[in-house]
């Protein structure tokens, strides 16, 4: 990155020191393998539904084509954080580079921003599917799908590279501990002595809108779900809609109830050690969460489960 470069230039500080998630030596070691058991689920978990929808024909439809993103963007962005992470719990001293750190920053926002609207986009998906089911394959088309995929890259290049810009014009001075796990946006300013005042403005606008537009569509959605739903009088009917619609419930309560308590609470309410508690829940719970939420009460995920592990390897 050219921009990363240049900005290396103009700033005093060539490495950032990690400082962890905790300093209490004794919970080093248990918090290294009760982090590294997360870690070996989330990416169990998120590879494992990836194939599952790849393999089975009767899973290639939007709502799984939405999950099956939604899994990568779990697996990305945990993996951009996570063994970094790891790293903390068994060295003295976690150094990150400069570039690696705005590197790591630059990805963890693309895909946390991503997974903020493709959540958005699976909740229209169920709106389509529960309130116009017999327009359901013309509204949800192909075409309409790669759309809506494309806009949530985009938004999520887009975040990830207003809050990178910002963040590489500033000067670090000779306090280079950065009082977190990660590269995030908040510790990082904490550690700039340049004015942060851009950049803080660009944290409440954009995270404002990365959170803001997802949670509105989401809800309006539901709304509008919800209201289809009363208006089914069989019981089984309400009990199936209600069953499709609840993981995904749970899923964005999760996200974004632990994303907006994180960015969008003033940092004098929220000590830097509440903040990486908080941070804990949408780089590291919800990534291993999803796919156990999505599977265990999914019947189709269930069906195709069974199917891919009764067919025989070289039949």
């Amino acid at each position: 990155m050219p921009l990363v470069r240049m900005a290396a230039e103009n700033s005093s500080v060539t490495e950032f020191i990690l400082s962890g998630l905790t300093n209490q030596p004794g919970l080093q070691i248990p918090l290294f393998f009760l982090f590294l058991g997360f870690y070996v689920v989330t990416v169990v978990g998120n590879l494992g539904l990836i194939t599952l929808i790849g393999l089975n024909s009767h899973l290639h439809t939007p709502m799984y084509f939405f999950l099956f993103n939604l899994s990568f963007i779990d697996f990305c962005y945990s993996t951009v954080i996570t063994p970094k992470m790891l790293m903390n719990f068994v060295l003295r001293k976690n150094v990150i580079s400069y570039a690696g750190c705005m590197t790591q920053l630059f990805f963890f926002l693309f895909f946390v921003v991503s997974e903020s609207f493709i959540l958005s986009a699976m909740a229209y998906d169920r709106y389509a599917a529960i309130c116009n089911p017999l327009v359901y394959t013309a509204t949800m088309s192909p075409q309409v799908c790669f759309l809506l995929l494309l806009g949530v890259y985009v938004m999520g290049f887009a975040g990830a590279m207003a809050h990178t810009v910002c963040m590489v014009r500033l000067t670090f001075c000779a306090n280079n501990l950065v009082d977190h796990y990660m590269c995030d946006i908040l510790p990082l300013l904490e550690r700039s002595c340049t004015s942060t005042y851009v950049n803080e403005l660009v944290v409440f606008i954009v995270v404002g809108i990365d959170i803001g537009v997802p949670t509105v569509t989401i809800f309006i959605s539901y709304a509008l779900i919800l209201s289809s739903i009363l208006r089914i009088h069989s019981t089984k009917g309400r009990s199936k809609a209600f069953s499709t619609c609840s993981s995904h419930i749970i899923a964005v309560s999760l996200f974004f109830g632990s994303g907006a308590f994180m960015y969008l609470k003033p940092s004098s309410l929220l000590p830097m050690n509440q903040g990486k508690v908080s941070s804990l829940f949408y780089t590291i719970v919800v990534p291993m969460l999803n796919p156990l939420i999505y599977s265990l009460r999914n019947k189709d995920v269930k069906i195709a489960l069974k199917k891919t592990l009764s067919k025989k390897p070289f039949s």
